[in-house]
């Protein structure tokens, strides 16, 4: 008997199950993509593609492309709110899609409430990763015609990246800028003070000013002001204030975890909706909780590529056991890396090249035929897109 599964975003976690759709559609089944682009930039790479050591076409995927070669449906909008009674997903078009089974993988947003004050196109989220290309070719042809302020709000590995390789796309294109990194308490404040070390070091050693220890207050359109009343004046902010789950599953008054994820069982399925799944930083791990790094995502990829099947065709699922320990490698933008895992620190070109290395690699298990070779000037699109 025919059933439909719904994929909601074709992010990280979604990728298993995107490249072997046939094996859903073999079995009788429809299965439809819904996604606001044709394209998915992978986020490991994103402060790379900002200071152009990638192509735009080196760091997405095509997942258009990929469902639709597949024998899939793909619908580029937005789900806006889920009726899990009726198993329905309202878009934001109007329109509505019915579903058998249903995978969330929408990613994760920059919360900005209560600190922007002004919706600016010099105010850059950090995610989606789309907005990194759409601002760099911005800053690009600026930099040519005056020196600029460009300053970096969060101190978390997000923010450490986007502001190194904001230094490289400067220092790159010979322009002339300052550039400043509010990091909050302290950079890095979680991780092993020699990785916090080696970070500051490789910063400030490069005429980057790094701000530890002041509270942001507001952010508007030209400057950003403190709490203890001192502002700072810019031409683009980026905010790199952590990352919270989509809203639509508290809007939708779906189970949900501390941080508004959808709340999830050791099966990747919702607690309270057992035909509801999910993956990535738009999930909560009810065992315990799980930091928003790509590496769960890509685990939980051959997780919900079994259990997506079995649920459809009322199978024994797998369990989904997240690791206690994963590595992070910070790509510093001067062709070096700083690398932790556990008790382990190591800074230098080999980082990088590592980090660079398993990025590749990734990419290339799941990019399609023909999407090298694309034109990467698919931008008028999907700026529209976003």
């Amino acid at each position: 008997m025919e059933k439909h599964l719904v994929l909601v975003g074709g992010g990280h976690a979604h990728l298993t199950v995107l490249v072997n759709l046939a094996k859903y559609i073999e079995r009788g089944h429809r299965v439809t993509l819904i996604g606001p682009s044709p394209y998915h930039y992978y986020s490991g790479m994103g402060p790379g593609l900002l200071s152009r050591i990638y192509r735009p076409q080196e760091v997405r995927f095509h997942v258009k492309k990929t469902a639709e070669d597949r024998g899939a449906t793909f619908i580029e909008d937005r789900v806006v709110r889920i009726n899990p009674a009726e198993r329905t997903l309202h878009l934001h078009s109007g329109n509505q899609v019915s579903y058998d089974i249903v995978s969330f993988n929408t990613g994760s947003d920059v919360p900005l409430n209560g600190v922007v004050s002004e919706d600016r196109e010099n105010i850059v989220p950090v995610k989606p990763v789309f907005n990194l290309l759409k601002v760099q070719r911005f800053i690009v042809p600026a930099l040519k015609e005056r020196p600029m302020n460009l300053v970096v709000v969060g101190g978390g590995p997000a923010g450490l990246e986007v502001t190194a390789n904001l230094w490289r796309l400067v220092n790159q294109n010979g322009g002339n800028a300052t550039i400043k990194l509010i990091a909050g308490r302290k950079l890095l404040g979680d991780l092993p003070e020699k990785v916090r070390t080696l970070a500051l070091a490789s910063l400030t050693g490069r005429g980057i000013t790094v701000i530890e220890g002041k509270r942001i207050k507001e952010v508007t359109g030209k400057e950003i002001r403190m709490a203890d009343g001192a502002s700072l004046p810019f031409d683009v902010a980026f905010m790199a204030l952590g990352v919270q789950p989509s809203r639509i599953f508290r809007d939708s008054g779906i189970a949900t975890g501390p941080d508004g994820g959808l709340l999830v069982n050791s099966f990747l399925q919702s607690v309270a909706h057992p035909e509801m799944f999910g993956g990535g930083d738009c999930v909560s791990f009810a065992d315990r909780p799980l930091a928003k790094v790509g590496v769960y995502a890509v685990r939980q990829n051959p997780i919900l590529f079994h259990n997506l099947l079995a649920a459809l065709e009322g199978r024994e699922m797998k369990i989904f056991m997240p690791q206690k320990d994963y590595m992070l490698i910070f790509n510093m933008g001067n062709g070096r890396g700083i690398l932790w895992k556990k008790n382990f620190v190591y800074e230098g070109r080999l980082a990088f090249l590592l980090k660079d290395y398993i990025d590749r690699k990734f990419m290339k298990k799941f990019q399609v035929a023909g999407e090298m070779n694309e034109d990467e000037n698919q931008f008028a699109s999907l700026q529209k897109a976003k």
